[in-house]
C-alpha cells in the first residue's frame, strides 16, 4: 500500500511564508506592543527591592489566605533569594503577567460573546480545542519564525496555549447564571449591557476567576518551556540543568517555579470568594462591637432600680 499525504505540513509551511511576505508590518507592530508591556513589566520588577516586593506579597497574603500562608510566602520568597535566583523568578513573574492579561485581555470578551451567541461558541469552540490540545512545544516554532528569539515570541506562544480556560469558565459561567436573576434585572429596566456588568458577570465570577486560575498556571508552564526560544526566567535555569545534566541546578529552577506557581495559585484562588485573612474591617467591627456590649452591660453586684 502506497503512503498516502495530504500534503498538510506543506500548507501550514505556505501559510507561514505567506504571513511573513504580507503581513511582516503588522507583525512587527505586534512585537513592539507586546514587547512594551512585558519590558516594563520586567523592568518594573526587577528595578523595586527584593524587600519591598516580599512585604507587598505577604501583606496580600496576609490579607487573603491568613498569616499562616503570609509566613509561608515569606519563608518561600527568601528560599528563592538564598537560591539566588530572585532575578530571574521577577523574569518568569512578568512573563506571567503580561501573557495572563494579554489572555484575559482577549478571552474574556471572547467568552461573553461566545455565552450570548451559540454561533459564535459553534466557531470558536473547535479553535479553542486546537489551542489547548496542540502539543506546547508546537507554538514555538510560529512564534520563532514570526517574531524572532527572546521574551515576545515566548509570551505570545504563552497566550496562545494558555487562554482556552478563562475563555470557556467566562462562557459557562454566564450561561450558568440562573435565568431568575436575568428575569429580575430585566424587570428592573436593565439595558443588556447592564444585565452583563450587574447580574451576570457578578454571578458568574467565581467561574470566572476559575479560568483565570488554570491561565496562570498554564502561563507558567508554557514560559519554562519557552526558555527554548530565548523566554528567559527560570527556564533557563532548567534548561541549563537539562542540558548539563545538573541535577542540582535543574532542581534548585524546578523548586524555585513550584513555589512561584503555589503563591500565585493560592492568590488568585482566594478572590473568587471572601477573604479569610485579616481584616482591618473585621477587627474594628469586633472591636466596636466589644466596646458596645460593654457599655450596654450593668455593672457588676449593681441592681436595678425599677422606674415609677
Amino acid at each position: 500500500m502506497q503512503d498516502f499525504d495530504l500534503g498538510i505540513g506543506e500548507g501550514a509551511d505556505a501559510v507561514v511564508n505567506f504571513v511573513l511576505d504580507h503581513f511582516t508590518p503588522a507583525l512587527d507592530i505586534i512585537a513592539a506592543a507586546i514587547g512594551f508591556v512585558t519590558d516594563g513589566l520586567h523592568d518594573a520588577l526587577v528595578g523595586l527591592p527584593a524587600p519591598a516586593i516580599i512585604a507587598a506579597i505577604a501583606l496580600v497574603a496576609l490579607w487573603r489566605m491568613g498569616w499562616k500562608f503570609a509566613v509561608f510566602a515569606v519563608a518561600s520568597l527568601l528560599l528563592i533569594t538564598g537560591m539566588g535566583l530572585w532575578e530571574r523568578m521577577m523574569e518568569t513573574l512578568s512573563l506571567v503577567l503580561a501573557a495572563t492579561g494579554i489572555a484575559m485581555l482577549v478571552g474574556i470578551p471572547l467568552g461573553i460573546a461566545m455565552a450570548r451567541s451559540n454561533a459564535v461558541q459553534a466557531v470558536a469552540r473547535p479553535v479553542l480545542d486546537l489551542m489547548q490540545t496542540m502539543p506546547a512545544f508546537v507554538y514555538l516554532i510560529p512564534a520563532a519564525m514570526f517574531f524572532g528569539l527572546g521574551a515576545v515570541p515566548g509570551t505570545i506562544a504563552t497566550v496562545i496555549f494558555a487562554m482556552p480556560p478563562v475563555v470557556r469558565l467566562t462562557n459557562l459561567g454566564i450561561r450558568q447564571v440562573h435565568h431568575e436573576f436575568i428575569e429580575a434585572g430585566e424587570a428592573f429596566g436593565c439595558t443588556p449591557m447592564q444585565l452583563l456588568l450587574k447580574v451576570q458577570i457578578p454571578n458568574a465570577l467565581p467561574s470566572i476567576m476559575a479560568g483565570v486560575n488554570q491561565t496562570i498556571m498554564l502561563s507558567l508552564s508554557m514560559v519554562v518551556i519557552a526558555s527554548m526560544i530565548g523566554a528567559g526566567g527560570l527556564g533557563n535555569t532548567v534548561l541549563t540543568g537539562i542540558q548539563r545534566l545538573d541535577v542540582g541546578t535543574g532542581f534548585e529552577g524546578g523548586l524555585a517555579v513550584v513555589v512561584l506557581a503555589v503563591l500565585l495559585d493560592r492568590i488568585t484562588q482566594s478572590f473568587s470568594g471572601q477573604p479569610q485573612g485579616f481584616s482591618l474591617r473585621r477587627l474594628f467591627g469586633a472591636a466596636s462591637a466589644q466596646v458596645a456590649a460593654q457599655k450596654n452591660a450593668a455593672p457588676a453586684g449593681s441592681l436595678a432600680v425599677p422606674k415609677a
